[in-house]
């Protein structure tokens, strides 16, 4: 079904599916495509509406009888690490970050391979080829980079590529749009030393938050997210920190979202001249 706001922007629902973060839950997006001169402001704005970038197109949870996918951002400026992520940082200080403009190699691609088939391999990207890859990392009308981190070169070989994510340069923070990690340096906690790390590139940009996707309460997958305080989360309308949020309460109002038709009309776009 299409839904049309004044300024031509065209918003869309897909079709139900299994939710992958909630048990017996089923999952639908309201998405519209990112194209043309205004793309990057419009993934600006829209980002600060709870919306994700996926290639050409911005998409939120619109979900049927539930409301548990909270967009989550880490407040930048009053970010502590905890012991244990002073730990990750110091596990992986050898680690070099290489930043390279959005253009996918084969190398990226065979430990994104490898990453799936230790991590998720029945999961949605389980079938992805090389071509699709590339789309996913290529294919971006906003401002991207991709991070790559390399361990230390052991003797003459070559440097081996640890981590990689395709990040989003927005203006007011960065957006870890999707990452991955050699599976077998998983004791290293390379997932969390890509956050830590990004959360050192905002700040050497000036820049005050890092977006990280979803977190959904209750989600052993998504629960990682909440360990990065202070973090906001955008729900009803709004960013507020979740230290001042009950999570409890988050979770008791999983309930019904507005009709698709107001959700659409309270979405605020940029001006058009």
């Amino acid at each position: 079904m299409r839904h049309t706001l004044p300024q031509s922007h065209q918003f869309y629902v897909t079709a139900p599916q299994p939710c992958p973060y909630l048990a017996g839950k089923v999952e639908r997006k309201l998405f519209t495509a990112l194209q043309g001169e205004g793309a990057r402001h419009l993934n600006d704005v829209l980002s600060h509406q709870g919306f994700r970038r996926s290639q050409n197109v911005l998409y939120r949870p619109s979900c049927a009888g539930c409301s548990a996918c909270l967009s989550a951002r880490i407040v930048v400026a009053d970010f502590a690490p905890s012991r244990n992520q002073r730990r990750v940082l110091r596990r992986n200080a050898a680690l070099e970050r290489v930043s390279r403009s959005p253009w996918a190699t084969e190398a990226q691609y065979h430990l994104f391979r490898r990453y799936l088939d230790a991590r998720h391999a029945t999961g949605g990207m389980a079938d992805m080829d090389m071509g699709e890859f590339a789309a996913m990392i290529e294919e971006s009308p906003v401002r991207s980079r991709v991070i790559e981190y390399y361990a230390p070169r052991e003797g003459t070989g070559p440097r081996r590529l640890a981590a990689v994510c395709l990040t989003d340069i927005l203006s007011d923070g960065v957006s870890m749009v999707y990452s991955f990690f050699d599976p077998d340096l998983a004791g290293d906690s390379l997932g969390s030393f890509v956050i830590l790390d990004h959360i050192a590139i905002a700040r050497e940009a000036g820049l005050p938050y890092v977006y990280l996707g979803y977190w959904v309460p209750g989600s052993a997958k998504m629960d990682y997210k909440s360990a990065y305080r202070p973090l906001e989360i955008f729900a009803e309308g709004r960013w507020s920190r979740l230290d001042e949020a009950d999570t409890a309460a988050l979770v008791r109002r999983r309930g019904e979202r507005p009709a698709i038709s107001e959700q659409v009309a309270a979405i605020e776009l940029p001006a058009t001249k």
